[in-house]
C-alpha cells in the first residue's frame, strides 16, 4: 500500500511543467481577449463623445470676420424703423406765430401772419376764426363781422367755428370777451352804433393795440403809461382835424366806488406826424402818475378837499364826503376814438368799465 502511494506521488516533472505552460497560455489568451474587447469599447465611446461635441459646439467665426449686430440694434439703426415726426406745415407755423403776437398785444403783425396763412389756405376754418378774434380784440367789429359771416356761411361743416360765429352774430359782440349779460348788452349797443348808427359806411379808424407799461418809481404810488396804436382802415382818407381821441383813467375810491382819476395825466405823440397820411398806425402815449403823499401834507389835504365837493348835493354832503375821501387806487382805462363826431372804436380795461360808462355815439353827447 505504501509502495503504491509512494509511486503515485512520484509524478514525472515534465508533466507539471507542461501543465503549467498550458495554464499560462490560457490565462494569456483570456487577458488578450479581454484587453481587445475593452479597447474597442473605449474607442467607440471616445468617437461618440467627439461626434456629440462637434455637433453641439458651433464653429467659431474667423478672427477677421466682424460680429453681426443683433436684430434689435439693426432695427434701431435703420432710419425706416424709427418713427419720424412730420415738421409743422407753413399754415400751422404762421398760426402759432400769429397767436403769440396777438397774446403780446401786437395785433398788426398777428393779422399779417394770419393773412399770409389765409393766402395758402383760403378756406382754413382755424385761420378765419383767429382773424375774427383778432379784429374783435381790436374793437374793429365791422371787419370781424365780415369774417364771422364767412364762417357762418360755411355751415355746420365748419364745426365749432360755425357755432361760435352763429353766437357771435346773434350777440353782436365778441363771445369770449365777457360772461356778464349786462356787459354783453352794453357792448352790443356800442358795436351797433359803430357799424350802423350815424355811420352807415362803417368805421374808418380803429385801435390796433394798447400796451400798458408800469414804471417802478419810489416817489409814486402808480406810474404807468399806455401806448395806443390808432390806424385808419385800408382805402380811407382821414382829415386829422376831425379826429378826436379820448383817453380816461379810472380809480377805485374806498375800494368800492369807481371814479375818474385825479392823478396827473399827460399826452404825447410817439409818431411825429399823426396825420394818418399813410397806412401805418399813429401811436399816442398817455401817462398816469399818482405821487406818494404823506398824511396831512398840503397835497393830500387839497386832494381830499377837492374830492368832497359835490355840486347840487348840499343835503347829503356828509355821506358824499365819507365816500369820496377814501383811498384812491388805479383801476383801468377807457379809450374812445371819434371821427367827424362819430364813434369809431372803444377799448376798456377792465371790461366792466364799458358797463359802468357806456360810450356815446357822438362826441358832442359827452
Amino acid at each position: 500500500m505504501r509502495t503504491l502511494l509512494s509511486r503515485a506521488r512520484q509524478v514525472d516533472p515534465s508533466f507539471n511543467v507542461g501543465l503549467g505552460l498550458v495554464a499560462i497560455l490560457a490565462v494569456a489568451e483570456v487577458f488578450a481577449a479581454t484587453s481587445y474587447y475593452v479597447g474597442r469599447i473605449r474607442a467607440a465611446r471616445t468617437s461618440t463623445q467627439a461626434v456629440a461635441t462637434s455637433v453641439a459646439r458651433p464653429v467659431a467665426p474667423p478672427v477677421s470676420t466682424p460680429a453681426m449686430a443683433p436684430p434689435a440694434t439693426q432695427a434701431a439703426a435703420s432710419p425706416e424703423a424709427v418713427p419720424q415726426t412730420p415738421p409743422p406745415s407753413l399754415v400751422d407755423q404762421l398760426l402759432r406765430e400769429g397767436t403769440e403776437l396777438r397774446n403780446r398785444g401786437d395785433t398788426t403783425n398777428a393779422l399779417a401772419r394770419f393773412e399770409e396763412a389765409l393766402d395758402s389756405e383760403p378756406s382754413n376754418v382755424t385761420v378765419l376764426e383767429e382773424i375774427a378774434k383778432t379784429y374783435d380784440s381790436m374793437q374793429v367789429y365791422d371787419k370781424s363781422n365780415e369774417v364771422w359771416r364767412k364762417l357762418h356761411d360755411m355751415g355746420p361743416s365748419a364745426g365749432e367755428a360755425y357755432e361760435l360765429a352763429d353766437q357771435r352774430l346773434k350777440l353782436g359782440v365778441p363771445t369770449a370777451a365777457t360772461t356778464d349779460a349786462a356787459m354783453a348788452s352794453a357792448s352790443r349797443d356800442a358795436a351797433s352804433h359803430r357799424d350802423v348808427g350815424g355811420n352807415p359806411e362803417g368805421s374808418v379808424m380803429g385801435i390796433t393795440e394798447v400796451k400798458a407799461a408800469e414804471t417802478s418809481d419810489p416817489d409814486a404810488e402808480t406810474n404807468l403809461a399806455l401806448q395806443i396804436g390808432i390806424k385808419k382802415q385800408p382805402g380811407a382818407t382821414i382829415d386829422h382835424t376831425k379826429v378826436k381821441i379820448l383817453v380816461e383813467f379810472y380809480d377805485t375810491v374806498g375800494d368800492k366806488d369807481v371814479k375818474l382819476t385825479d392823478a396827473d395825466v399827460n399826452y404825447e405823440w410817439v409818431t411825429p406826424k399823426h396825420d394818418w397820411a399813410d397806412a401805418n398806425p399813429e401811436v399816442l402815449s398817455v401817462s398816469y402818475l399818482r405821487p406818494k403823499t404823506g398824511v396831512g401834507s398840503p397835497e393830500s389835504s387839497l386832494s381830499e378837499a377837492a374830492a368832497t365837493v359835490r355840486p347840487r348835493q348840499k343835503t347829503r354832503g356828509a355821506k358824499s364826503s365819507a365816500t369820496d375821501t377814501g383811498k384812491r387806487k388805479y383801476l383801468g382805462y377807457r379809450i374812445r376814438i371819434y371821427y367827424d363826431d362819430k364813434l369809431q372804436a372803444v377799448q376798456v380795461e377792465p371790461s366792466r368799465l364799458l358797463q359802468l360808462f357806456p360810450a356815446a355815439e357822438n362826441s358832442s353827447a359827452q
